[in-house]
Parts: structure tokens; C-alpha cells; sequence
């Protein structure tokens, strides 16, 4: 999964689990979400591609295990019981979400880290960033690479289909109705 893959379908559950649970409250904060839902992958592959390449070359080490997920929901609940800020909450939720749909579990050895081990398995793509950047943005928008394109494609929906929800919602909240504006009108008189 690439950007619009993590960003929309987390935008996807994070609005669905505000409509199905409204009595929790779940916030939809887009920019936290999108920040959130890469988190992981704003910090393992800078770290694991480029700066630890020779040593490490995956882009799923630390951010992609169950310990950082397990360690930023801990800081996020002590920031939202200790000073009621829900933004680390989301930020945790999203990145949680993004483990997920990058299926994890089916590399024990990353989600279960440090448990079976300190090293991470290597990419089958070794020759650095540049090689691996483009194959993946080559896969994420070939209609042939079904794995990466059809959830891409599903995000890329979800982000516009909240997009123009939030535009509609904007537009509506500007009109003022003939009432009001008679009531305006009388008042400025």
C-alpha cells in the first residue's frame, strides 16, 4: 500500500467507527489522520532504506512493530487523561490502522520485535531507495500489481468522496436563508 492506500482507507475507518459508535465521539481530524496513517513509513523508511540501508535495507523495522504501536498508544492515552488532548489518540489510532493494512502479521519478525529476535528480514529490493521508490510507484499505480493498485485506488475514493462531503458541508454552512437574511438586513437598518 502507498499514500492514498494508508491515508484513505484509515480516513475510511476512522469515519466509520465515528458513524457506527457516535456515543464515543471518535474524531475525524483529516490532517492528523493522513499524519498518523504514515507515520510508520515517515520513520522506517528514511531509517531503514537510506540511513541503515547497508545493515538493515527494509522499510518496515521499528515503527512497524507491535512495541511502537503498543508504546505510542500508551503516550497517547497519558496525553489525553492528563491533559484531555485527543490528537495523540488519533495520531496512535491511525498508525495502529496502518500496521494493518500493511498486514504485519504476516512478517512475525517485525510485529513481534524485539520477541523473536533483534534483526529485521531485508526487502527483496536491495539496490536502495531510488529503485525501491519506483517500483512501488510504479506497482501502486499499475492496474496489473492488483495487491498495491485496487487498495490505492479504494483510498484515492475514500479522499474524495470525504473531500467533497467537506466542500458540500462548507458550502451549506455559508448559505443564509431568506429569513436570516431579511433579519440581518432589519437589523443593520
Amino acid at each position: 500500500m502507498f499514500i492514498f492506500g494508508h491515508i484513505g482507507i484509515t480516513l475510511g475507518i476512522f469515519y466509520s467507527l465515528n458513524r457506527l459508535l457516535p456515543k464515543k465521539n471518535i474524531p475525524v481530524d483529516f490532517k492528523w489522520i493522513a499524519f498518523g496513517a504514515l507515520l510508520p513509513d515517515f520513520i522506517d523508511k528514511p531509517l531503514g532504506r537510506i540511513i541503515l540501508a547497508e545493515t538493515i535495507g527494509s522499510g518496515r523495522i521499528f515503527a512497524h512493530t507491535l512495541l511502537f504501536a503498543t508504546l505510542l498508544g500508551l503516550l497517547a492515552a497519558y496525553a489525553f487523561y492528563q491533559k484531555g488532548w485527543n490528537v495523540p489518540l488519533i495520531v496512535a489510532g491511525a498508525s495502529f490502522c496502518h500496521i494493518l493494512e500493511d498486514q504485519i502479521w504476516n512478517s512475525p519478525e517485525v510485529l513481534f520485535w524485539p520477541l523473536l529476535g533483534w534483526g529485521f528480514p531485508k526487502d527483496t529490493l536491495s539496490r536502495g531507495f531510488i529503485e525501491y521508490f519506483t517500483r512501488i510507484l510504479n506497482n501502486s499505480y499499475n492496474p496489473e500489481s492488483t495487491g498495491v493498485f485496487i487498495p490505492e485506488m479504494i483510498g484515492l475514493s475514500i479522499i474524495l468522496l470525504f473531500t467533497a462531503s467537506h466542500i458540500r458541508s462548507n458550502i451549506e454552512a455559508k448559505k443564509i436563508s431568506p429569513q436570516a437574511m431579511k433579519k440581518k438586513v432589519k437589523e443593520q437598518d
